[in-house]
């Protein structure tokens, strides 16, 4: 149902069994899936691509222009999956070049006043707490949560499964299966009853990821003897894996 009191730009495509409520401002150049809500006062902005089962609260800004001085007016995109929930006031930045997508994958959640900047790269199954602010270029792996008022520094890449609590300011990587806590933030042990319960980790590899991350983080040792000490000491595992080639491509952790 779309409401006669919305703004639908007439080149916008429109899937099946869509509500738009009262108020809502649809551009052109704009894709919305199917069984998607869009309430009152929410603006799908040129550039966005939407998959199907997604709710936009009120207030919602997506496509948004860039706030990079390199933007000059490309045609660029925001594309978001599917069943994500964007609560009130939720601003999200197209990217900044043509070729490029702010990209948010299916089943996140985004809390009141999130604000994602360019090129953005969120995978599934994450939660960005109220206010929370990822700047340009960061990247977020699947399963992660992002407490209230967190604040992500540009080009961050944010590992699986990791729990950043309130207010944390994030200006490296953060490797997955951690909690960071704390400004300045640091390491907090291991994101473990998430991983028990939501990744069904076992304690056997529970007790690995807590090794492995004594050596990095607890260990005097640089960073690229920490790896070497975890390939030799800790048993292999996918996690372990994980963990390794997350430090060993990053530019920096938070350390």
């Amino acid at each position: 149902m779309i409401s006669p009191l919305a703004y639908v730009d007439s080149a916008a495509k429109i899937g099946k069994n869509v509500t738009i409520q009262p108020f809502a401002f649809i551009e052109g150049n704009v894709e919305i899936g199917d069984d998607c809500i869009i309430m009152s006062g929410a603006k799908i902005l040129h550039g966005t691509r939407m998959g199907k089962g997604n709710k936009v609260h009120h207030n919602a800004i997506l496509g948004a222009e860039p706030q990079d001085f390199h933007y000059t007016g490309e045609e660029s995109l925001l594309v978001i999956g599917e069943h994500n929930d964007i609560r009130e006031n939720v601003v999200i930045s197209r990217a900044t070049h043509a070729e490029s997508a702010t990209r948010i994958g299916n089943e996140n959640y985004l809390m009141d006043g999130v604000h994602l900047c360019h090129d953005v790269q969120i995978g599934n199954h994450c939660v960005l707490g109220i206010k929370t602010t990822v700047a340009g270029e960061c990247r977020i792996d699947d399963n992660t949560i992002l407490s209230s008022n967190v604040i992500l520094h540009q080009c961050c890449h944010i590992g699986s499964w990791v729990l950043i609590q309130a207010g944390c300011r994030i200006a490296k990587d953060v490797p997955p299966y951690v909690i960071m806590n704390g400004n300045p933030a640091e390491y907090h042990g291991i994101n473990a009853a998430v991983l028990q319960h939501k990744h069904q980790a076992t304690e056997r590899v529970l007790r690995h990821i807590v090794n492995a991350y004594r050596l990095v983080y607890q260990g005097n040792f640089s960073v690229q003897d920490a790896l070497q000490k975890i390939e030799d000491q800790v048993p292999m595992s996918d996690e372990i894996h994980n963990i390794i080639n997350f430090i060993r491509n990053s530019k920096g952790i938070v350390k």
